[in-house]
């Protein structure tokens, strides 16, 4: 088999910075850390690949899960939880998330979020599928994650003159820098990264940056499928540099398909509008081509059943009266109430001709959240020194194989917060050194832009929402093929963002199409037609890692790592 390289082809550093903790990603895990470890080191650099407010965080609409209200419990939201991730959650790292989630969700609001209140000053509670309480907090109706990132990057801006932090914005990081390689070949600690920065000053083009400490925070992997919820940006950097830095990544095969996003059409490329679970928490019906609604009777909260239940069920749906999508119906709901509740999304759709007030609207599942990633302790440790990830990049075990909505931005919150501090006091108490990196020999890897297409084709088509061996084994076969004719040996014309972008999302794909392979059951995200039963022995998360020779390893690892 064609083995995977161990990092991108790319020029030598012309520059070098130096920090104490490198966070990379400006979503709400990112922003968090970056906050906390001002407060505890020296010197912490924040690195996004966009502008502070282009992560994923402000694109999301529904809200934040915590046990606010008084008669919820911590208890009752890790039930949920665990019932959503399908057996194949952390009790431990959902524990952490439910009891520390209410007081970071305080501590964001001591930060500046506005939530939508009561009219004696209390937050305002809804409820959205797999929760059986109100405890759902969202701001400007629709537009909690644009809410949040605002605040975040408000407290970032304050500090932004502080010599103790330093931002730089239009940075993509190309791969993370390691040590010399341990006793079996493999790369060493992490110790640093090296970035592209696209813009104006001196710290143009490849530089980088060394740290004693490198967090991860740099969101999903969206751009691997046709169609998704994420942001053009969301190429799986962070998942593929840690992978070829020698870091674990677990689950990949647990990818979220959100039930309703809008449906424009088979042509349709690229991030697609979502239309809110929020919405259905008001209310919404869910209704075949002949006006019924169909998921009553399939689960007992019909509507508000976790997201894959309400997918799968769409997907059946869409086969059995052969169509491109279902409709959504939150017309009895009243045309003044969803532009009150819902602007963002009520503005969206008019931009389109659909008025949610008095129209059906056509929708259809879409990527849309990644329940994989770096594989992290309840700390947000991987498994190489040095290296952290937070939030969608990571896998901390909090969503199995299916996320409980509205649970990741609780968890960008509580587990950047806790990775930020692990980070800190690694380095104050010296346990984490500055090393010097060396270059990781073999041959690099560059894919065309112009492949980004065809590589979205076949891991859609072999591992969208609907799988089976023979479909994931043609896809393998393609990107193993892909993979083979773009290692090269450094020659070429000079690499560009969108190259190393592709050549992430190459990959990416080449992984999770070989871990959904692996997995032969259904369970939660992962749909296997010719494995349609779960199977107990799959109660574990799946492992991947890259051996010295660049050959992929799959292993089975517990669901409690501490």
């Amino acid at each position: 088999m064609t083995r995977f390289v161990q990092r991108l082809r790319a020029p030598e550093p012309g520059w070098t910075t130096h920090a104490d903790v490198v966070v990379v990603g400006s979503g709400i895990a990112g922003l968090t850390a970056a906050l906390e470890l001002r407060q505890k080191v020296d010197r912490v650099l924040l690195v996004t690949k966009g502008l502070l407010s282009s992560g994923s965080t402000v694109w999301a609409q529904g809200g934040i899960a915590a046990a606010l209200d008084p008669e919820d419990t911590p208890e009752e939201h890790l039930q949920d939880t665990l019932v959503a991730g399908v057996g194949t959650c952390s009790e431990q790292a959902v524990r952490t998330l439910v009891t520390e989630g209410p007081d970071r969700v305080r501590e964001l609001v001591k930060r500046g979020a506005h939530f939508d209140t009561q009219a004696d000053g209390s937050i305002t509670l809804t409820r959205e599928g797999g929760h059986h309480r109100d405890r759902i907090a969202h701001a400007g109706g629709d537009a909690t994650g644009a809410e949040i990132s605002r605040a975040l990057i408000a407290q970032l801006e304050a500090v932004r003159n502080d010599p103790g932090i330093e931002v730089i914005e239009h940075a993509m990081v190309v791969d993370l820098l390691t040590a010399a390689p341990d006793a079996e070949g493999r790369p060493g600690a992490i110790c640093g990264v090296t970035l592209h920065v696209i813009g104006e000053g001196s710290r143009d083009g490849v530089g980088a940056a060394l740290a004693k400490a490198v967090i991860l925070a740099t969101g999903g992997i969206g751009q691997l499928f046709r169609s998704s919820t994420n942001p053009s940006s969301a190429t799986a950097d962070g998942l593929a540099a840690a992978f070829r830095a020698g870091a674990a990544i677990a689950d990949l095969e647990f990818v979220q398909f959100h039930p309703t996003v809008l449906w424009e059409g088979s042509s349709a490329l690229g991030q697609l509008p979502l239309i809110s679970e929020a919405v259905r928490g008001e209310g919404a019906y869910l209704l075949n081509a002949e006006g019924q609604r169909f998921m009553v009777g399939q689960h007992e909260l019909a509507e508000l059943a976790p997201r894959d239940v309400v997918s799968r069920a769409i997907v059946r749906m869409m086969a059995q009266e052969e169509s491109d999508n279902v409709f959504l119906d939150c017309r009895h709901l009243g045309g003044e109430f969803l532009k009150k509740r819902f602007p963002t999304i009520h503005a969206r759709l008019a931009e389109r001709g659909i008025d949610m007030g008095t129209d059906l609207i056509p929708i259809a599942p879409a990527q849309h959240f990644h329940s994989g990633g770096v594989l992290t302790d309840l700390r947000g440790r991987s498994t190489r020194p040095g290296l952290y990830a937070v939030g969608e990049a990571a896998c901390s075990g909090v969503h199995g194989a299916n996320r409980l909505a509205s649970n990741s931005l609780l968890e960008g919150l509580v587990f950047a917060t806790r990775a930020a501090k692990d980070a800190a006091a690694v380095v104050a108490e010296r346990v984490v050194t500055q090393h010097e990196p060396v270059n990781r020999l073999g041959p690099s890897a560059l894919v065309p832009a112009t492949q980004r297409p065809r590589i979205q084709s076949i891991t859609h088509g072999g591992a969208g929402p609907v799988r089976e061996a023979v479909g994931l084994q043609r896809a393998d076969i393609k990107l193993e093929r892909l993979r083979e004719q773009f290692h090269t040996d450094d020659a070429g014309p000079m690499p560009q963002v969108a190259e190393w972008e592709t050549t992430n999302v190459l990959q990416a794909s080449s992984v999770l199409v070989r871990t959904a392979l692996a997995r032969e059951e259904t369970r939660g995200g992962h749909l296997r037609i010719d494995f349609p039963k779960q199977d107990t022995r799959w109660e574990v998360r799946q492992a991947a890692t890259m051996d010295a020779d660049g050959q992929l390893s799959l292993m089975r690892v517990p669901l409690d790592i501490g």
